[in-house]
């Protein structure tokens, strides 16, 4: 009798087992969805972005700065001084790319990679994406302008906070630490700065980006103080390529560059026309 009402608990609670654990898995995979990019393009004008491509893509970039707009006999910059960079990166996985880049100013050899940290939800269990970016550069000018090895070497971290606001408008916020193993005498090895930066869609592949940038530690030489980095334009993207112009008093192109050596005064006529291509690869 005893073995009879076992068998009977047996057969009475193990459907309700099984249908609570279904009802589990039910919840679980219901809180896997995830919110779509904050933005269109791995970068925004001067700085990167939250976007990370899926597994398995190839992307290359190409940064392009003219001179000043105010240079003498340049029309405006075009025909002066410009500065490109041309890099690649690659995504091992779906949250993690590496890359190289090279630069034209200062010969600026970058080795780059990109992680995400935590990533915005569609019910908002997670609000925001937390992606970090960090690079190590290479300045390969020639010997006789450093006395050490090391001294060609810069680095540079940033988190960038995004939040997709609706389809139409997204914001990040991105504080960062630059250093240099060289520099002058009266300045700081480390920069610390922070970023802010948009973008709203006025059509389904149109939007107007902005950023600015606000170095904060300061040098003993006023002279040597960075300026703030000011930019506005208009990105143009489909599925596989992406395309801004816009006008930036940022020529370095690399971030650390920028925030550490920028003297370009946005708002006293010291900007450039500048454009950025990525074209991307699923292999």
């Amino acid at each position: 009798m005893k073995r009879f009402k076992t068998i009977l608990a047996v057969a009475l609670v193990f459907p309700l087992f099984i249908y609570a654990q279904e009802d589990n898995d039910n919840i679980v995979k219901s809180e896997v969805k995830l919110e779509r990019a904050a933005f269109e393009s791995t970068a925004l004008i001067d700085n990167q972005t939250n976007v990370l491509n899926t597994k398995g893509t190839l992307e290359m970039v190409m940064n392009h700065r003219f001179d000043l707009v105010n240079s003498d006999n340049s029309l405006i910059g075009i025909y002066g001084a410009a500065n490109i960079r041309i890099a690649l990166t690659y995504a091992v996985h779906d949250r993690v790319t590496v890359g190289f880049g090279t630069t034209k100013d200062n010969r600026l050899q970058d080795f780059n990679l990109k992680g995400a940290i935590l990533r915005q939800t569609r019910e908002n269990e997670m609000p925001v994406s937390v992606t970090y970016y960090g690079n190590f550069t290479i300045d390969a000018r020639k010997k006789e302008n450093f006395n050490l090895i090391q001294d060609r070497y810069s680095f540079f971290n940033q988190l960038i906070i995004a939040r997709r606001f609706s389809p139409k408008v997204s914001f990040h916020v991105a504080p960062s630490i630059s250093h240099y193993n060289l520099v002058d005498k009266n300045m700081e090895n480390d920069m610390i700065a922070i970023s802010a930066g948009g973008r709203v869609k006025i059509s389904p592949q149109t939007s107007i980006i902005a950023e600015y940038s606000q170095p904060i530690t300061s040098s003993e030489d006023n002279n040597l103080e960075p300026e703030p980095g000011v930019s506005l334009g208009v990105e143009f993207s489909t599925g596989s390529h992406a395309f801004q112009i816009f006008v930036t008093n940022y020529k370095g192109i690399v971030q650390q560059k920028n925030f550490m050596y920028n003297q370009n005064k946005f708002f006293d006529g010291d900007f450039m026309i500048g454009f950025n291509i990525t074209r991307l690869w699923h292999l």
